[in-house]
């Protein structure tokens, strides 16, 4: 199964829809988007979630050698309630067996914009490689439960200030 680093499996509450993608019945985007745009927000929309998966990737060495070289910024609240509050979202749409809501409407934008698996922008090449690759399921599952439980971890090694 060809599954996204931050959405495990097809299905669930954000199933792929035809044309538009839907949300309870309410349209996401004009139905009548050109196939340039459609595009163009299908990249920009794959852009946006490599730039989430670096940040909650790339947040928890920082905030470990943060952590140990003294750095103030990596024991602020706000950053860090973030981080672990998308993480369990994370790990909750694997255990669910959902996917995740970008890699929904990025997919039903390629499909509004006539796009197929062989015809693809520069920007959907490359960053692609970086989210998508073919694992079971339970893969997903058990990489993304390890990862929020170090996060939660992070959390005692490396505590946040409490603002006084």
């Amino acid at each position: 199964m060809r599954a996204a680093a931050s959405a495990p499996c097809p299905g669930g509450f954000f199933s792929p829809a035809v044309g538009p993608a839907t949300y309870h019945g309410a349209t996401m985007w004009d139905p009548n988007l050109s196939p340039a745009t459609a595009a163009l927000l299908a990249d920009a929309l794959l852009a946006l979630h490599t730039g989430i998966v670096v940040f909650v990737v790339g947040l928890l060495p920082l905030v470990l050698l943060g952590g140990a070289l003294g750095w103030r910024w990596v024991r602020h609240a706000g950053l860090r309630i973030g981080h672990l509050g998308l993480m369990v979202f994370i790990a909750a749409q694997a255990w669910l067996g959902q996917l995740c809501p970008l890699t929904v409407w990025e997919q039903a934008l390629r499909r509004a914009a006539g796009q197929s698996s062989y015809r693809e922008s520069f920007i959907d090449h490359w960053l692609s490689r970086l989210l998508y690759w073919d694992a079971p399921w339970w893969v997903f599952v058990a990489a993304y439960t390890a990862f929020t439980v170090i996060v939660a971890l992070a959390w005692w090694w490396v505590r946040p200030t409490q603002r006084t």
